[in-house]
């Protein structure tokens, strides 16, 4: 009686023509271990869930960085001076109106030197995951421009402003013609160069 044939491990066998006549019987075997390799899956361990109190109290500090405070009064357009790069200034600049743009506004301010800052810079400072190219906050975006910029801006601003007072006193002294001169004491006008809040009505 013959012995039964066994089956053999690793791939099927193949049969391989050579000039016609069928060829030897061609097999490839697979060691025992390498299929246990191959057919079992890889174990990883579990990963563990993180501590729920580890986790609120992480999550926390890093609301409280980012709010700085809880208390009412907080301003929303407030920027700490430590976030502005040197050598550049940040003011925010209207962008919407009613949600409306104004094109031209918006030309104004880049003929002036102003870009804005991009959200990358300060991600903090706006929603996560959010996509943001920009900062931007009850219709006013954040922009920037370099500094030596605009204090020479703000120059011009006050030498205009000067130029304005000076204006406004050369005509409040004048008198007109045929008229005596005001530099009587008790006509020539009181002009006061302090600078003082202005009263808020009470309704």
């Amino acid at each position: 009686m013959e012995a039964p044939i066994r089956g053999r491990r690793g791939r099927p066998r193949r049969i391989l023509p050579v000039d016609g006549v069928e060829g030897e019987v061609l097999e490839q075997a697979v060691a025992p271990e390498q299929e246990a390799a191959v057919s079992r899956p890889a174990m990883r361990p579990a990963m563990r869930e993180e501590d729920p109190r580890a986790s609120a109290s992480r999550r926390a500090a890093e609301i409280m960085q980012h709010l700085g405070g809880l208390d009412e009064g907080t301003d929303d357009f407030y920027i700490e001076p430590h976030k502005i790069p040197d050598g550049w200034s940040y003011e925010w600049k209207r962008k919407t109106i009613y949600n409306q743009e104004d094109p031209a506004y918006q030309v104004q301010l880049a003929r002036a030197g102003w870009e804005t800052v991009p959200a990358s810079r300060h991600p903090e400072m706006m929603p996560v995951n959010g996509n943001y190219h920009t900062i931007e906050r009850k219709g006013m975006q954040l922009m920037m421009r370099p500094k030596v910029i605009t204090e020479q801006f703000r120059n011009i601003d006050q030498r205009n402003a000067k130029e304005q007072v000076k204006h406004k006193e050369a005509q409040l002294g004048s008198a007109p013609e045929g008229q005596f001169g005001r530099d009587h004491a008790q006509v020539k006008p009181k002009i006061s160069r302090g600078y003082e809040p202005m009263p808020i009505p009470q309704d």
